[in-house]
């Protein structure tokens, strides 16, 4: 495969051009030049309400409907109405709980997982005020992610939905969504996929996995703080409204969208996917805008397989060093989303330390505070996590490891 060109990829996000080496790209990630555009250009020339009928009025409705086209092509929905933007995951999946909640009965059945981020815990756990039960589908003790094995005996008659992360953004290993939502599916059940950690990386297909919702942010994934859902048309139009009482059932996806969406967010998701098909042009692919998405999609995964081999390469070199989560990378099933923490240090320190050296980069338990504390990672300032995008180099990475390898060395002095 052609090997990703770094200078035109840094080139096309602003963020880039100081010299810090932004390794925090879960918490957010830099926004790509084509929406930042989006944003700026309908801010300056669309920025009115949709509905009305003069110009300006019908370019914004159709800044909106272009944003709803391209993520339809991002996440290979059906049609444009299957997307469903909103201000983050959390309030996104606040939303749909709230949505449904009027299809559960008591003694209804949610599972969740250990693995996610509290987004997609906490909602379902409020349903138990109204008489659902939840239930929790452990980590596999010996592989340490989520299996169908675990899953299975908590799956009854009464089970309506499971609610899981396509990757954690602790552990970043790639769960296989279309397998579980499978299971689920055979069981009666639906089946509600937390992307965030995974969309940034890897080329989304919600039709081929036949997952009934899947949220993500935009912000992590090259755009501006924003996010979508997807979810079947017919599913979401069995949802309760959440808007006005005169949108009905039937008013799909605008009944989700109380108040609207942000126009230049929404708007900015057609910059997204203008960078990914100019991207894949340049490195000479060609088709349509889905096939040329795909195309850029391998060209990340080539490049983020680098750094993720190149860091957890140096992490196992080390005798002081606990790596959360599988060690290697092995057909590339993991993100370079990467949680480790070394023996006997406090990770805030380490961290603080690391800011000197120009480094972006994090600790603590990132939202998914029943999983690191079910992995007894909770003392000591949580976990240490690098969480690269493609944009970051190889280069970095060295400089990353040489700066801890400085810090290490200075406290054992």
């Amino acid at each position: 495969m052609t090997p990703l060109d770094m200078d035109h990829v840094r080139s096309r996000f602003p963020g880039l051009r100081d010299d810090w080496a932004f390794f925090d790209n879960a918490g957010g990630s830099q926004i790509c030049q084509p929406a930042l555009d989006r944003v700026v250009e309908f801010l300056t020339h669309r920025n009115v309400q949709i509905g009305g009928s003069y110009a300006v009025s019908q370019a914004a409705a159709e800044a909106l409907q272009m944003g709803r086209e391209a993520a339809r092509v991002l996440v290979n929905a059906a049609r444009p109405e299957e997307i469903v933007f909103g201000p983050s995951t959390t309030v996104l999946l606040q939303n749909l709980a709230t949505a449904m909640r009027s299809q559960f009965r008591p003694g209804d059945e949610v599972i969740v997982t250990m693995a996610d981020h509290e987004s997609n815990i906490g909602p379902w756990m409020r349903l138990r005020d109204f008489g659902v039960t939840v239930k929790v589908w452990p980590l596999n003790p010996q592989t340490q992610d989520l299996q169908l094995s675990d899953l299975a005996p908590l799956m009854t008659d009464r089970t309506r939905l499971v609610c899981v992360t396509h990757v954690s953004n602790i552990l970043g290993k790639v769960h296989p969504v279309a397998d579980f939502a499978r299971f689920v599916h055979e069981r009666g059940a639906l089946i509600c996929v937390d992307a965030v950690a995974y969309a940034p990386h890897r080329l989304i297909d919600v039709q081929a996995w036949d997952v009934d919702y899947y949220v993500f942010s935009l912000y992590k994934a090259y755009g501006p703080h924003g996010a979508l859902m997807y979810g079947k048309y017919d599913l979401l139009a069995e949802l309760d409204g959440l808007y006005h009482y005169f949108y009905g059932k039937d008013k799909v996806p605008g009944k989700l969208e109380p108040g609207n969406p942000s126009y230049e967010s929404a708007y900015s998701t057609d910059g997204i996917v203008d960078y990914l098909t100019t991207l894949a042009r340049h490195h000479g692919a060609t088709g349509d805008r889905r096939a040329l998405v795909a195309a850029a999609y391998e060209l990340i995964t080539a490049q983020e397989d680098l750094l993720t081999d190149r860091l957890l390469s140096w992490l196992s070199s080390r005798n002081d060093c606990r790596i959360i989560g599988e060690a290697a990378n092995q057909g590339s099933t993991r993100v370079p989303t990467i949680a480790f923490k070394f023996d006997g240090r406090d990770s805030g320190e380490i961290v603080r330390a690391v800011d000197d050296h120009g480094i972006a980069m994090r600790f603590g338990d990132f939202h998914s505070r029943r999983l690191v504390e079910h992995l007894g990672q909770d003392h000591a300032g949580g976990v240490l996590r690098v969480s690269m995008v493609h944009y970051n180099t190889v280069e970095q990475v060295d400089r990353l490891t040489e700066a801890l390898t400085s810090i290490l060395a200075r406290a054992a002095a």
